[in-house]
């Protein structure tokens, strides 16, 4: 695998070479089309209707087309062609059942529910568009959390929106600021795209505290794609693409109230209105706010187990549907965010590092805004452009008291030497700007078989960032301190995309995409990716995945819980961005076990990096030295996944998972497991709703194994040419319970996390010492306030 990052870019280049080029050829020769997939129900009984008649709808300008029609099988399950044209309303008709008419989406391959009622029965037809958890339509290996998903742990931001999922995990970056990270893939989030309503979000500076930066309440779904997925989305996924789907206006409840606490004293509260104004103008209202301001230190080590900190959220959005193919959509956030950790006598005063107590501060303004508008042709319904626009201004501040130890023998020689202890501040500000526009056209080469995209972009992002360290050189001259410290960066990427997606009628799926974007600073890059997708058999999909990523680190952002150390930061002069190359596939069993549906899916990825942008923290345990991969060194992460979807009784689901990682790096020549991640993870999840959801029960087990880490003392060092084994974190065990009441409009729900009340022992090594030279509060690898109750409600009007 040592020459994959020269091996696949060949390989790609002539596959897109073979499925570009002759793409109008193989259009006029074919006529297949992109069939609609689902299935035919009896209402209320969810038994399948076979023998129903599905015929499409067409307008009066298309009097003479040929007529397409089909029949569900035994098992109510049917496939019906499109033609080109007029094709987004299908007619469902069954003997002694009413009869439906369904709008259809016009793009992709929508799987379809339909529940007819009985003839002699009055109320409307039950139409429901469901995905399943891992869909069988998509070309990239795509699981879906639902809004049902979401309910079942407290899932008050988007950090604990992935408890019941085996593929992302979530870490906690350090014992003192409490921020949440994401890995998928064995790395770490930022090498995943997080999209909000597929736009790019939440990225650069925002990283290190984005999770919290999203409600809960306000999210619809989760796709998470595994590999580097569509090239429309950008440059910047490596290890795939989290897009975050936030209720629609015209969809959601017009009330949604929710709230909750813990008994560590935090408080949320999530407002959720919408109001459809006519029947072109909808609108949606979400509010969220927390608050924690108890101070707790369950595991006594004189330091809060979790921050003070205080939110205010805002997000507005607006959309049209004009009812003659133009849609328009506009949105505008702001988000003001507080925290405070640190010893338990901290207190903000202004000047943190002249008090006696270790304390960190942050506070976080930000403002988003975008507006998106398309137009679809009526009488080609597969043809669309689009128009996007984004915005974002982010500010921060924070400081970090923090200090080191030297010892001074005094003047008098029988007394043993004394400590003096050097305080000093490392604050870390910084502001960033950005604005994208992309232009995006689709359209069909002859008919939807043969689906194109292409568009243009243009990316404007301007950093502002200083990191004063509080530590001053005798030979430092004023330019060395303010290049050392202030760290600025304007990146200008213009971009020119084309993706081609040929999709037959029976089991054939293939997306070739194509990207070319100059960067300013960094020249042309070009970016190639392939998603493939073949139907084996009725219920056997096969997947495969290749592509590049590229991106340009934010060497302090990307690793901010190290501020929270004694560590030196030493980042290397001219840091080059990051590429890599993933490769990886997926097989989906769908099967039926105990009389109801059951799926397994594996897959397996490698990603292998070309250049990385490297924050050792084994060479110099007391500096963390951030610069690109050495000559000859690799760095690559391994992942393989298996997980088994069953329903073995009515109500009861149960989801169980096993993952194997596998992720090195080069560290002073010497390839060695990055620090923090486990090798071997195991995940469960017990689902029971009774009848008509009355009461739903989750109960979820992770287990983590062992994992590597890079203490801060320097008896753990290694050097050049010298063997070393990294000391490891041992295997442990969470367990967390939900239990929820439904009434008519009023949800209650209550928990517990983390049941056995494990905690990590140190999570703060050197806590007694904070201003010493072994303080160091990044290495987390488990809990760190133990057991967590916790109650809240949902109340919604429809």
């Amino acid at each position: 695998m040592k020459s994959i990052g020269g091996f696949i870019p060949h390989l790609l280049t002539w596959v897109l070479l073979v499925a570009l080029l002759p793409a109008g050829q193989v259009a006029a020769q074919s006529s297949a089309i992109a069939p609609v997939r689902g299935e035919v129900t009896e209402a209320g009984k969810a038994t399948p209707l076979p023998g129903a008649v599905l015929r499409w709808l067409y307008d009066a300008a298309d009097a003479g087309a040929p007529v397409i029609t089909t029949t569900s099988d035994d098992a109510g399950r049917f496939t019906l062609v499109r033609p080109a044209r007029a094709a987004s309303r299908l007619v469902v008709q069954a003997l002694g059942y009413r009869a439906d008419t369904l709008a259809v989406p016009v793009s992709g391959a929508p799987y379809l529910r339909v529940a007819l009622r009985a003839g002699a029965e009055l109320g409307e037809v039950v139409v429901t568009d469901r995905a399943p958890a891992y869909s069988s339509l998509t070309p990239a290996n795509v699981q879906m959390i639902s809004s049902r998903d979401l309910t079942k742990s407290a899932c008050c931001n988007l950090a604990e929106s992935f408890e019941t999922n085996a593929s992302v995990e979530v870490t906690t970056s350090d014992a003192v600021s409490g921020a949440k990270q994401i890995q998928l893939l064995g790395l770490d989030g930022s090498y995943s795209l997080l999209t909000v309503d597929n736009q790019p979000a939440l990225r650069g500076l925002a990283a290190p505290y984005r999770l919290g930066y999203l409600a809960g309440p306000w999210i619809e779904n989760i796709e998470i794609i595994k590999g580097t997925g569509s090239v429309v989305n950008g440059y910047e996924a490596i290890s795939g693409q989290v897009n975050v789907k936030l209720k629609e206006p015209e969809k959601t409840d017009q009330l949604l109230f929710n709230t909750y606490a813990n008994d560590l004293g935090k408080l949320d509260v999530n407002l959720n209105a919408s109001a459809r104004i006519n029947p072109k103008w909808s609108t949606v209202l979400l509010l969220h706010t927390d608050h924690l301001g108890s101070r707790a230190d369950r595991n006594q080590d004189g330091f809060l187990d979790l921050p003070l900190a205080t939110q205010f959220n805002a997000f507005n959005k607006w959309k049209y549907l004009s009812g003659h193919g133009i849609v328009s959509e506009v949105g505008l956030g702001a988000l003001r965010e507080t925290r405070q950790g640190g010893q338990l006598g901290f207190r903000d005063s202004g000047e943190a590092a002249f008090t006696q107590s270790y304390g960190t501060t942050q506070a976080t303004t930000r403002y988003t805004g975008y507006a998106k508008a398309s137009y679809n042709w009526p009488s080609r319904p597969f043809q669309s452009l689009g128009l996007l626009l984004t915005g974002t201004d982010h500010d921060f501040t924070s400081q970090y008291s923090y200090g080191y130890q030297t010892y001074h023998t005094g003047h008098d020689p029988s007394l043993p030497p004394y400590p003096v202890t050097n305080r000093s501040s490392r604050a870390y500000d910084g502001s960033q700007r950005t604005g994208q526009v992309t232009l995006l056209f689709q359209s069909a080469l002859g008919n939807t078989a043969h689906v194109y995209r292409t568009g243009l972009s243009f990316l404007y992002d301007d950093y502002n960032e200083r990191l004063t360290a509080g530590r001053s050189y005798l030979t430092d001259t004023p330019a060395d301190v303010e290049a050392r410290e202030h760290r600025t960066r304007r990146e200008l990427v213009p971009g020119a995309f084309a993706e081609y997606t040929y999709q037959n009628s029976r089991n054939l799926t293939l997306v070739a995409g194509l990207r070319a974007d100059h960067h300013n600073l960094y020249g042309w890059q070009l970016t190639p990716r392939l998603n493939l997708k073949y139907d084996v058999l009725k219920n056997t999909v096969l997947r495969a995945a290749a592509g590049s990523g590229f991106r340009v680190a934010n060497p302090i952002a990307d690793n901010a819980a190290m501020l929270a150390s004694a560590r030196e930061f030493v980042i290397g002069s001219n840091l080059r961005p990051e590429k890599a190359w993933n490769v990886g596939g997926s097989a989906t069993q769908y099967f039926t076990a105990l009389g109801h549906p059951a799926t397994l899916i594996l897959d397996y990825y490698h990603t292998e990096f070309e250049n990385q942008v490297v924050a050792d923290m084994y060479t110099a345990p007391d500096i963390i030295a951030i610069d690109n991969l050495q000559p000859g060194g690799r760095s690559f992460a391994r992942s393989l996944q298996a997980e088994l979807q069953v329903e073995p009784l009515k109500g009861l689901q149960v989801k169980g998972a096993y993952k194997y990682l596998d992720v090195r790096t080069s560290y002073d020549n010497q390839l060695l497991p990055k620090p923090l991640t486990p090798t071997h993870r195991a995940f469960l999840n017990l689902g029971y709703a009774s009848a008509f959801d009355k009461w739903r029960v989750d109960f979820t087990v992770q287990w983590f194994g062992e994992r590597a880490l890079a203490h801060i003392t320097s008896a753990h060092a290694h050097g050049t040419g010298q063997d070393y084994t990294p000391e490891t974190a041992p295997r442990y065990a969470l367990l967390n319970t939900q239990v929820t009441r439904a009434f008519k409009r009023l949800e209650v729900y209550a928990g517990v996390e983390n049941l056995t009340n494990y905690r990590q022992p140190n999570p703060i090594e050197g806590a007694a010492t904070p201003f010493g030279p072994t303080f160091d509060a990044a290495m987390v690898w488990g809990p760190v306030f133990g057991r967590l109750t916790y109650a809240g409600l949902r109340y919604r009007i429809e």
